[in-house]
């Protein structure tokens, strides 16, 4: 029966952009969860008569970089508009949004879903102003203004999903995105990516779009590809029992896993949106716009770090998941001309280092720089250290700073590379050890690692393994 039925889903994401202060006012933004309510509030936030809004060129600066990273049109001239509706969180009564004339409209997010590359049209961002939050306690109603006021991104797509596996891609590299280009965390734990989901479902062939439900209050992931199973199945039984789908607005309950009507098409809401009187239209130039141009995109560097550079594909997906890692492993690469090597020894030994000693250490604040670790990489690759002594000289590096060659003498790492000094003291350890050359002439090839292994202590962990491999066979 479900075979039958294609979903057709279309998403609006609420983004809080990281801005230090509020999209109108100078209070603290609500990035990260306040200490205690109504900590973070103003008479302008609070909507006491006589305030008015002054607008936020941070708030612009870094909805123009999301709207590159999205590869949309952003546009020179905005307005913002009123949305009227009263509610206890919006101390107001109204809303300051855009509706008609958006900041950023028409682009694209692409995603790997599964191993394909797929490709989710943006329809429009605007840029609004948060409500504050209600907490419900008993009988009681409790409001927290903390959030009012704080800068949002809404990104609506086109109806382009037609699984929740295309959801969850996207909206995974709508996360990226966003951190990617410095303007937001996008952390859903803390309320900083809120997605909604419209839904509605087609005979497999039809063209035309039916009745669509929008699902609320979906804080994961995961819980948003449950609920959209839960709505899939749940309209096709509607539409197999005779019946029709309404046009709503649904709440969905992840612990219960099933979903509650909240909102009908026909009791929406008239918001009599109308041009917002105290703010004049957003105008911003062309070379505001371009200066905020991002190049490479995450799906760039993870399509660049498989195809060309010959990566595992977990590998390239850890390694194009910041901007920060992924512009320091480009430069590594650059440097060292080896990228295998060069994600082997960050997604090895870097990050094992970051997870024993690195609590507040990132790749922008090393006490080494990339040349270094550079130069490690070309010093295994010349034989002039071992792979063992470069862990050795990779963790000086990180925990005390310095440089990679003045590691690798101070600590005498360096191998010895002389054919006539390695052969002298393999001669000595083939001599000193009659009865083990004896042992393996008869047969027992394995001590031939009891010998290298005695060469090497000879010389001090010095010489070169690989040639005392070869010196040792040539004599044996």
């Amino acid at each position: 029966m479900e075979n039958q039925y294609e979903i057709v889903m279309g998403l609006e994401t609420h983004v809080r952009i990281k801005s230090e202060t509020k999209m109108f006012c100078a209070c603290r933004n609500a990035v990260e969860l306040a200490d205690e309510p109504n900590l973070h509030t103003c008479p302008y936030c609070m909507a006491f008569p006589g305030a008015l809004p002054v607008l936020n060129e941070r708030v612009i600066d870094l909805a123009v970089r999301a709207g590159q990273a999205m590869r949309c049109t952003v546009n020179e001239t905005s307005v913002f508009d009123r949305k009227s509706y009263f509610y206890p969180d919006n101390p107001s009564g109204f809303q300051i949004t855009q509706l008609y004339h958006p900041i950023v409209q028409h682009g694209v997010v692409r995603a790997l879903v599964g191993d394909e590359v797929k490709s989710f049209k943006i329809e429009r961002m605007h840029i609004e102003a948060d409500a504050g939050k209600l907490i419900h306690s008993g009988t009681k109603t409790l409001c927290d203004y903390n959030r009012a006021g704080s800068p949002l991104m809404e990104i609506v797509t086109e109806p382009d999903f037609r699984s929740k596996e295309d959801v969850i891609g996207y909206l995974e590299e709508l996360q990226k995105l966003m951190r990617w280009c410095g303007a937001s965390d996008a952390d859903m734990e803390k309320g900083q990516l809120r997605c909604d989901v419209n839904i509605s479902i087609r005979k497999k062939g039809e063209t035309k779009l039916n009745n669509r439900v929008e699902l609320k209050n979906i804080n994961s992931f995961s819980a948003i590809g449950r609920a959209i199973d839960n709505e899939y199945k749940r309209q096709i039984k509607i539409v197999e029992t005779g019946g029709v789908v309404s046009q709503e607005t649904r709440g969905w309950d992840d612990e219960k896993g099933m979903s509650s009507s909240q909102r009908s098409k026909e009791d929406a809401m008239d918001y009599r949106y109308f041009p917002e009187p105290d703010l004049p239209p957003l105008v911003i130039t062309k070379e505001f716009i371009e200066e905020r141009s991002i190049g490479d995109l995450p799906i760039d560097r993870r399509l660049k770090y498989v195809n060309e550079y010959k990566l595992q594909a977990d590998d390239a997906r850890i390694l194009s998941a910041s901007r920060e890692l992924s512009d320091f492993y480009e430069e590594l690469v650059k440097q060292s001309g080896d990228a295998k090597k060069s994600c082997s020894y960050i997604t090895t030994i870097l990050f094992t280092l970051f997870d024993v000693h690195g609590e507040a250490i990132s790749f922008n604040n090393l006490k080494f720089g990339v040349e270094e670790l550079a130069r490690v990489i070309t010093l295994v690759n010349k034989d002039e250290i071992s792979s063992t002594n470069a862990k050795v000289v990779v963790e000086e590096l990180f925990l005390n700073g310095g440089k990679a060659d003045a590691i690798v003498d101070a600590k005498k790492l360096r191998q010895v590379s002389d054919t006539e000094a390695l052969k002298a003291i393999a001669e000595k350890v083939l001599a000193d050890n009659p009865g083990q050359v004896a042992e393996y002439k008869s047969g027992k090839e394995n001590l031939f690692g009891f010998f290298v292994g005695q060469c090497m202590k000879a010389s001090a962990g010095q010489g070169n393994p690989k040639m005392f491999t070869e010196i040792l066979k040539g004599i044996l």
